[in-house]
Formats: structure tokens, C-alpha cells, sequence
């Protein structure tokens, strides 16, 4: 007898923490294992921003909360949209969530209907098409190639609009490319979506401080403020100030889709804990020097990553716009033999032969939906990420050419 509901038939585990968890196990045998699969910044939470939950504590602000958040806290995102993208929301549009994820989860499953299509450019977030599929939708998965930045273009989103569709998906800058868009971009996507008035846009800004070689970050409500009754604008704390494991994310759009979003929340997890709460509201209205040291590191990992991606045969790797990964092209290598002679089929391949290998755990692209690649993480410090490439180059050069065709 099965206890497991039949939806979960067509979801899978997360394939970034499976990789984890791979990297972790084999760790356990004693193997010097160099974990890129997850993606978190190696910083500390600034220490005012852990010093606002103590003191909250300490207080006795303990107890439940609105279950759209504090007051205090959706000003503070209000003033935050205002200050850096130039929106303008109430507090009835604006929602407090245990992170990104479950603002996008509460808002599918506010708005799903059994069929309902959600396009996901690929490559994008590896939840999102499990998110879509556990709540009885229908991901679309448009490829967005290399050469076109990875970025959606008006005539590939035109194509896959249909008349089921109630959601398209922009991640900017994008987990795994790094792909962000321009303020002309949007608007080109912008000028497609008015044809077609059934479909609500999630524009998912976690990485928006996490952009590199001086580009402006423009929000889509920003480039398309005609659509902004149709809008959702998911952020939140975790990337720009890492606090990952804080788990507090934000979102603004419509009333009524936020009223219902919190409909959701308030007959789930309630709210988000109060003290957790404070240390967003400390994050958004405190000192704002950290996101700027934090940016720089990571575009000097990016560089670093790039280089040395560069160096080894085999490899691609335009250098991402934002964000802190590097998804790696690797369609020279499907059809090589490894040492022990297996012949690498395809890019979950790969992964597990560097894994095996070179002891460095990546993610393969068939997560994201565009094969063949590999995900790596940037966020670890330059010392980890020059041995890693190290050792990615050793591997690679110890396989054995692809057989010739008869």
C-alpha cells in the first residue's frame, strides 16, 4: 500500500540539493570533495542584521504576525521598490513569504487551474517546472540558446503562448546563465505579452544586486509599468545579503492576487517567524555597504571561473551577466571515453564523471532544461574555485577521444 499522493508521481527531488547530497556522501568515505551543486553565498550575515532578530527575541517579538508580514516589513519593501526600481506599491500588494520559493509556490497554487500552462525559458530554475507540474499545471519550456544570450526572444515566447497559458516565467539575472535583460528586452517581451491579456508574468529578481561589469538592473514592472495589473515581482533577502538559511522573500503585484497569495499562506505556515522578520526589516533598511563588497567578490569569481573555463579544451563559457554560477557548455566532451571506459552519453554524464573523477560536484543541464551543460557554483572563495577548475582540467584531459563513425 503506497501513503504517497499520485501528484508526486511527476515531480523530482531537486536535482541541485541531489547533487549535494552525492558530493556529500562520497565526502563521508573520506574523499577531499569540492561541493559546487548548491548555490548560497559563503558569506557571513552581516552582524547587524543577526544583532535585529536577537534583540527582537530578546523583546518578546515571538508571536505570530500578519500572515502578509509585518507592517513595518512591507513598508520597508515598499520603500526598497520605490528607492532601487522606481514602483510604487501599497501595503495590500505587497506580500512576506519563508523565501522566493514559497512566494512563487503560494502564488501557482493560487492561480493554477488543472492544464494551466506556464512558460519556463530554459535553461531555468529547477523548481520551477516541479512547482508548476505538483499543482496540476503545464510547464512550456521554450530552449533560449547560448547565442541569443540565453535570454527569451519575442518570437520564441510568441510561439509558445497558447491559449491555456496563465504564466510566464522570467529569472533575471538567470540561475543557472546568469542572463539579464535589457530595459528594450523587456519591453520587446512586453509588446508580445499585450496581445495576450490571459497571461500573468512572475518576474523572479532574487540575484538583482548580483550584476556584473556596471549593467543596470531593470525590473520588469520597471520596463513594462503598462502590465503592472499582471505583474509579479518576487524578491527577497536570501542572495544580496546572505541570509539563505533566514528564509524570508517578498513579492509585489495586484491586490487581489496578493490578497489571495496570502489567503494561501495564513492556512499553511501562518507567517513568517517574527524574529526572522526583524532581520529582514534590519537587511532592507540598514547599512547597504555588504551588497557592494559581496557583488565585487562575486564578479571577481566570475572572472577567475571564466579564465580558467577558458583553458581547457572542451569547454565553454560566456561569462555570466549576474548572479553566481557558471553554466558550462560541455557538448565537446558527450561522445569522449572516460579512463575506465565508459563513453560519457550526455551531460548528467559528465557531471557524474567529474564527480568520480575530479571529486567537484556539479549540476547537469538537463535540470535547467538546456542540455549540454553543467552548473557550477561561483560562491565559494578563490582558493576553492582554482583548484576545483583545476581539477575539472585534469579530468577533461584524461579522456579519450569520441570513436570515429564507420
Amino acid at each position: 500500500m503506497s501513503y504517497v499522493a499520485s501528484r508526486l508521481a511527476v515531480v523530482k527531488p531537486s536535482a541541485s540539493m541531489a547533487a549535494s547530497q552525492a558530493a556529500k556522501a562520497l565526502a563521508a568515505t573520506g574523499v577531499d570533495v569540492i561541493d559546487l551543486g548548491l548555490g548560497e553565498p559563503d558569506f557571513p550575515t552581516p552582524a547587524h542584521v543577526i544583532e535585529a532578530a536577537h534583540r527582537a527575541a530578546l523583546a518578546g517579538d515571538t508571536l505570530y504576525t500578519p500572515a502578509a508580514g509585518t507592517v513595518a516589513l512591507r513598508r520597508a519593501v515598499a520603500d526598497k521598490f520605490r528607492r532601487e526600481n522606481g514602483l510604487d506599491y501599497t501595503d495590500a500588494e505587497i506580500v512576506v513569504a519563508n523565501g522566493a520559493k514559497q512566494i512563487i509556490f503560494n502564488a501557482l497554487l493560487a492561480t493554477l487551474d488543472q492544464g494551466d500552462q506556464a512558460i519556463l525559458p530554459a535553461p531555468y530554475f529547477v523548481s520551477y517546472p516541479e512547482m508548476v507540474k505538483l499543482l496540476g499545471g503545464v510547464p512550456v519550456t521554450p530552449q533560449c540558446a547560448a547565442a541569443d544570450g540565453f535570454r527569451l526572444t519575442p518570437a520564441v515566447l510568441e510561439a509558445a503562448i497558447t491559449p491555456r497559458t496563465k504564466w510566464l516565467f522570467l529569472n533575471m539575472p538567470g540561475n543557472p546563465s546568469g542572463a539579464v535583460y535589457s530595459r528594450e528586452q523587456l519591453q520587446a517581451l512586453g509588446e508580445v505579452l499585450a496581445r495576450h491579456p490571459q497571461v500573468l508574468v512572475l518576474s523572479d529578481e532574487i540575484y538583482e544586486h548580483i550584476i556584473f561589469d556596471g549593467r543596470e538592473f531593470v525590473s520588469f514592472g520597471q520596463a513594462c509599468p503598462e502590465l503592472r495589473d499582471r505583474t509579479l515581482i518576487v524578491n527577497g533577502v536570501a542572495k544580496a545579503y546572505a541570509m539563505t538559511g533566514w528564509r524570508v522573500g517578498y513579492a509585489a503585484g495586484p491586490a487581489p492576487l496578493i490578497k489571495a497569495m496570502t489567503t494561501v499562506q495564513s492556512q499553511s505556515v501562518t507567517s513568517v517567524a517574527a524574529p526572522m522578520q526583524a532581520a529582514a526589516l534590519a537587511a532592507l533598511t540598514g547599512p547597504q555597504d555588504g551588497v557592494a563588497a559581496f557583488r565585487e567578490a562575486f564578479q571577481r569569481r566570475r572572472d577567475l571561473v571564466v579564465r580558467g573555463i577558458a583553458g581547457i579544451e572542451g569547454l565553454t563559457l560566456p561569462p555570466p551577466e549576474g548572479a553566481f554560477y557558471a553554466y558550462i557548455g560541455c557538448a565537446a566532451l558527450i561522445g569522449r571515453r572516460t579512463p575506465g571506459g565508459e563513453v560519457l552519453a550526455d551531460d548528467a554524464a559528465v557531471s557524474d564523471y567529474l564527480l568520480a573523477q575530479a571529486h567537484v560536484s556539479s549540476v547537469p543541464g538537463s535540470a535547467y532544461g538546456l542540455s549540454p551543460f553543467f552548473r557550477i557554483s561561483t560562491a565559494t572563495s578563490d582558493e576553492i574555485l582554482t583548484e576545483a577548475i583545476a581539477r575539472i582540467g585534469r579530468a577533461v584531459a584524461a579522456l579519450e577521444p569520441a570513436e570515429e563513425l564507420a
